[in-house]
């Protein structure tokens, strides 16, 4: 198992940075050289996203996944290392490289594991996926993607994800929300005599707001014991020494928890664009991409909901009140648990629902891949048993979205008008 993990680690395979071409053959080679059954997801755009390792048992049953990214994290500055990032020797107990821990140690695991379960497959109930993803690291997910659009891979009842430590089995995790933001300024020459704020300087006073950001600590009530996190990624803007560039963009990530969702993480992200735009004012407002949006999902509870049902929802609003929850409310619309939650849970993620009808919804989630859901929507379109009630809660979801969309218009309004009263009035005489 290590001897794999050691030829994984010596192939460097940094998301969107090196060819997954080397990492990917030693793990084929391996599988091949065992008669394991194997083959490549690949993305919409026909790119390699992972490999998929599938052992089915003789009797019917439920599949289990075991999920691990054979892509990693950059370097970062390699003079800081104390041995080579591609190392991938053992050193008092150790095994050192990039990878490591975070997973292809994971993956020879799971690799070997497929090969012990295999010759005895036959008389195995269900079956066995090893999900080995090469477009974790990016952000995007391809690996994750690809199998669970692929109508050739059985849906599986559960998935384990392989990281380091044996002191504890987390159920569960924060979900995410991501935005690219691009900030806008004039363009200047850093040799004219004309002083402009430049979009640089605007972004930086932008990452100022997002770090002095409020954010709710752990609700421990909830059994959901990590607290919400937001997080500068990246920032790009400017080319050489003499121009303002009058464009910066910024990633943000936001993970996000039962008590503090999407529409949270955006509503805190909206404010300190809001604030920037009043406090540095531009020609050309700011703008906000979401690019993604996943919800929480379990807790250290033995009793919880779905996942995807965790956040409990009422008829007045899905932010309000704790009662009644998911499962109360499918009763209410006729449709499946599932179907009532996921549908309430993208639209306040600002993934909205739309194309209502009394047999079915679609839903429209922007910046993710829509394929992901077809399944889905195949699957839970059913006959609404009380379409008055659907209708109902259909009309609530646009009102609330609609009023929060209009809240943050006038907070912003505010703000503005602020600044320009400040700028406008005199100032004070010194004593």
């Amino acid at each position: 198992m290590v001897e794999l993990a050691q030829e994984l680690i010596r192939r460097p395979s940094r998301a969107g940075v090196d060819d997954y071409g080397p990492v990917l053959g030693v793990l084929e080679g391996w599988l091949a050289s065992r008669a394991l059954p194997h083959r490549r997801l690949h993305d919409g755009q026909g790119q390699v996203a992972g490999l998929l390792v599938e052992i089915a048992g003789g009797r019917p049953g439920p599949w289990w996944t075991v999920d691990a990214c054979i892509d990693t994290a950059p370097y970062g500055d390699e003079a800081a290392w104390s041995f080579p990032p591609d190392s991938g020797d053992v050193v008092d107990g150790w095994l050192l490289g990039r990878g490591a821990a975070d997973s292809k140690l994971a993956a020879a695991l799971f690799c070997h594991l497929a090969a012990e379960l295999h010759p005895r497959a036959a008389d195995l109930t269900g079956g066995l996926a090893v999900l080995l993803d090469v477009d974790e690291h990016t952000g995007a997910f391809g690996g994750a993607r690809a199998y669970l659009a692929d109508p050739a891979a059985v849906r599986p009842a559960g998935v384990m994800i392989g990281y380091p430590g044996l002191e504890d089995v987390v159920v569960g995790g924060r979900g995410l929300w991501r935005a690219t933001i691009t900030v806008h300024a004039p363009s200047g020459h850093s040799g004219s005599s004309r002083q402009v704020v430049g979009a640089i300087s605007r972004a930086a006073h932008l990452v100022r707001l997002l770090d002095a950001a409020q954010l709710p600590g752990a609700d421990a009530g909830s059994g959901f014991l990590l607290p919400p996190k937001l997080s500068v990624t990246a920032l790009h803007g400017g080319q050489g020494f003499s121009v303002t560039p009058s464009r910066c963009e910024l990633d943000i990530d936001v993970r996000t928890t039962p008590s503090f969702d999407a529409y949270d993480a955006e509503t805190v992200v909206r404010k300190a664009v809001a604030e920037l735009d009043a406090d540095l004012p531009a020609p050309t407002a700011t703008d906000i991409v979401a690019v993604a949006s996943w919800p929480p999902s379990g807790s250290t509870g033995t009793s919880s909901p779905p996942p995807h049902c965790s956040r409990p929802l009422n008829r007045q609003g899905f932010r309000s009140a704790r009662k009644p929850q998911g499962t109360e409310l499918a009763a209410l619309t006729g449709l499946s648990t599932e179907a009532t939650c996921m549908s309430l849970h993208l639209a306040e993620a600002h993934g909205w629902v739309t194309e209502f009808h009394e047999d079915e919804a679609r839903l429209i989630v922007p910046g993710e891949d829509i394929s992901m859901y077809e399944r889905f929507l195949e699957k839970e379109r059913a006959p609404v048993r009380d379409a008055d009630t659907y209708q109902g809660v259909h009309d609530q979801i646009r009102e609330q979205i609609e009023r929060s969309t209009a809240y943050l218009a006038s907070f912003r309004a505010a703000l503005l008008s602020r600044a320009a009263t400040d700028a406008s009035a005199p100032s004070a005489e010194p004593a």
